[in-house]
């Protein structure tokens, strides 16, 4: 399946530039991709509201006066569409809007004029983070196993013996285990943090990490568990480093 990518910058040369340095990478590295541009915030978000699903948008931050620019688009893709999967990378002559993109989680900030090294670091990046979220999550109710993808799930809730999956197309389903076993050998890995002894969190729904407990994209809070507090701190900063949030 072709990585579905959109680029969104009102300069048509560093569009094309954009779109030819993405094509080469990803083509000696035998990744399939479709690439589609655009030369307005407006052209996009018309796109995004007839149902396209990028997977990763490198997108301008200051377009032609009176156009909405790359920052509000930013805010309409995470907040007014809910999406929070869509990998966001900012480009721009300057860096002084990058306090403005922090509740929008970009992947990645870019300088122009762009730099071939720069974007190759930035797919891979991407490709490093997005291609475990792509595996299955396995779970049995009675004698069916069934699958879920791991980048779906928003948050694993202990009730007793029972689990409960949170997903993001706002399905619940349950099955019996341990959330510690299931966190341990399936989600621990994929960035999850293990917040509580009743919730395992996806660290990209998360809008607010506070102390004491979490705030996800949906406006749900969960809480932060005492004796974690310090450790859930630090492996959310790592995550945050890792990813060069």
């Amino acid at each position: 399946m072709a990585l579905l990518i959109a680029i969104c910058d009102d300069e048509m040369k560093i569009g094309a530039e954009l779109e030819s340095a993405i094509l080469n990478i990803l083509g000696k590295l035998n990744i399939k991709c479709e690439i589609d541009v655009y030369f307005s915030g407006e052209e996009l978000c018309a796109e995004i509201e007839n149902g396209t699903h990028y997977n990763l948008i490198f997108l301008d931050i200051e377009f032609a006066k009176n156009a909405i620019n790359g920052v509000e688009v930013g805010r309409l893709i995470r907040e007014t569409y809910r999406n929070d999967l869509t990998s966001i990378v900012y480009i721009s002559w300057e860096m002084k809007y990058s306090m403005q993109l922090f509740e929008i989680r970009p992947l990645n900030f870019l300088v122009k004029p762009l730099n071939h090294e720069k974007i190759k670091r930035v797919l891979k990046t991407y490709l490093d983070i997005a291609e475990p979220w792509q595996r299955d999550f396995t779970y049995k109710i009675g004698h069916n196993i069934h699958t879920v993808k791991v980048k779906d799930i928003i948050y694993l809730q202990s009730d007793n013996r029972k689990l409960i999956l949170h997903l993001a197309d706002e399905r619940k389903e349950e099955f019996y285990g341990t959330l510690k076993e299931v966190y341990l050998e399936q989600l621990q890995k994929f960035d999850f943090l293990h917040i509580h002894a009743s919730y395992v969190v996806n660290y990209d729904y998360i809008a607010t990490a506070k102390y004491s407990e979490m705030i996800l994209t949906s406006g749900e809070v969960l809480p932060v568990s005492k004796p974690k507090r310090a450790g859930i701190r630090e492996a959310y900063c790592a995550v945050m480093e890792r990813r060069k949030v």
